[in-house]
């Protein structure tokens, strides 16, 4: 159950934050600008690849690296498959992890091992492995660590991953912060964008860390509920079950990353599924117990001493759809239709003039849902947006830009439940 008043207490908010979570959301721009820093100083925007790879492998254990394989598969869309390799072993610690590269793997191939904690010797192995078949290797690792060794005996690139002065050195609190995704992905975005995959050159690295210190701001404990989309969010998703629906190929990664973190930080199950296969997915949800009206048992029932139960909630986090098409009405008529409430976030237009994008609401019956978003207009009237990773601006932000504010103000929001659950605060 949340703790509501916790909400607009910043001082209880920073007590009962043993793991430092709300720091490392606020530092994920900084993070940013210190992870292409890092990356820069590798030598990583000097390089001068012959083409591009005919496929990428993504390799790394946690919540962190998984969403950046996630988030890099979105980004590089046609240009290359991106396969991520999943471990194998006995245990969820860092000596039991292990991974192999498949059969087809060879010289046209690049592979990426991301770790927060860089001790696993199934990646020092499986980068001897990549080095004996010609595969091309670049890590992200903390500085210092087996696998920074390991890869860079193996002539392979290798970049200091990006913390904090004041940050935890054990491997549950590198993975618990939201900066770690950044610090992850921020290098690879800088290499992907040398080999022609994703455009996302110095100066839009620059750009993303400026947006996701803007919402930062926007979401940072001193800013009330009323004003806060993050807290908005957290304080909506109090005793529900989030179906999380997303529409846009980068929608879809922050979709699935939220889903996960909810689960990971906060201790609430979470679902999320692609708009329109979500309506077919979720309709049973929506209709069986966890529905809104849903109340089997007799109304007049003693209810005190019983834990409230959960019902759903749709969580729609959009990208521009291409093409003005957009399944947003069918979502919202079947969540009317199922008494179920809904919130929407979708990443802010910088081009209008109360710079305020981001909308959240409980009426499942208005275009928008809640507080218009600027830029918004009518169903179906939504402006024609380019591939995934093109950089390219549409409406004043770029897609990697509007990518970030929805990590953003998801990752502040899971915190957020993080914190004033029972399971923090008790």
């Amino acid at each position: 159950m949340l703790d509501e008043t916790l909400l607009d207490d910043p001082d209880a908010l920073a007590r009962v934050d043993r793991r430092g979570l709300l720091r490392g959301a606020a530092e994920a721009g900084a993070r940013v600008r210190t992870a292409a820093r890092h990356a820069a100083e590798a030598g990583v925007t000097e390089l001068n690849p012959e083409g591009r790879p005919r496929s990428i492998m993504v390799a790394g254990p946690g919540t962190a690296s998984a969403g950046v394989a996630d988030l890099v598969a979105a980004l590089a869309g046609a240009s290359a498959p991106v396969a991520r390799l999943h471990s194998t072993g006995v245990a969820a610690a860092a000596g039991a992890y292990r991974w192999t590269l498949p059969g087809w793997a060879g010289s046209v191939d690049l592979l990426l091992i991301t770790t927060t904690d860089g001790s696993e010797p199934g990646l020092a192995l499986l980068a001897e492995q990549a080095y004996r078949r010609g595969v091309t290797v670049a890590a992200v690792a903390p500085e210092r660590s087996p696998l920074a060794e390991a890869v860079t005996g193996t002539h392979g690139l290798v970049v200091p991953m990006a913390v904090a002065p004041h940050e935890l050195t054990d491997e549950e609190a590198q993975e618990a912060s939201p900066a770690a995704l950044w610090a992850l992905l921020t290098p690879l975005l800088a290499l992907l964008d040398r080999v022609g995959l994703v455009s996302a050159p110095a100066d839009a690295l620059q750009r993303i860390a400026d947006r996701l210190d803007r919402t930062a701001e926007r979401c940072g404990p001193a800013v009330a509920t009323y004003g806060n989309p993050a807290k908005t969010l957290a304080a909506e998703l109090a005793d529900t079950l989030p179906l999380v629906w997303t529409e846009g190929a980068l929608a879809a990664p922050v979709g699935r990353r939220f889903a996960t973190v909810l689960a990971e930080l906060a201790g609430r199950p979470a679902f999320a599924a692609e708009l329109p296969e979500a309506l077919a997915a979720h309709r049973v949800l929506l209709a069986g117990d966890f529905a809104g009206g849903a109340d089997p048992d007799d109304f007049f029932r003693d209810r005190v001493d019983e834990a409230q139960a959960l019902h759903a909630r749709v969580v729609l986090l959009r990208d521009r759809p291409a093409g003005g098409l957009t399944a947003a009405p069918a979502a919202r008529e079947l969540a009317l239709s199922h008494d179920t409430t809904i919130s929407e976030l979708e990443p802010e237009d910088t081009t209008a003039d109360n710079g305020n994008g981001t909308s959240t609401g409980d009426d499942p019956t208005a275009p928008g849902t809640g507080p218009a978003a600027p830029g918004n207009g009518p169903a179906g009237e939504s402006p024609a947006a380019p591939g995934p990773g093109s950089g390219t601006v549409r409406d004043g932000a770029t897609d990697l830009e509007g990518l970030a504010e929805l990590l953003a103000i998801t990752d502040f929001a899971a915190v957020y439940l993080a914190l004033t659950s029972r399971l923090h605060t008790t």
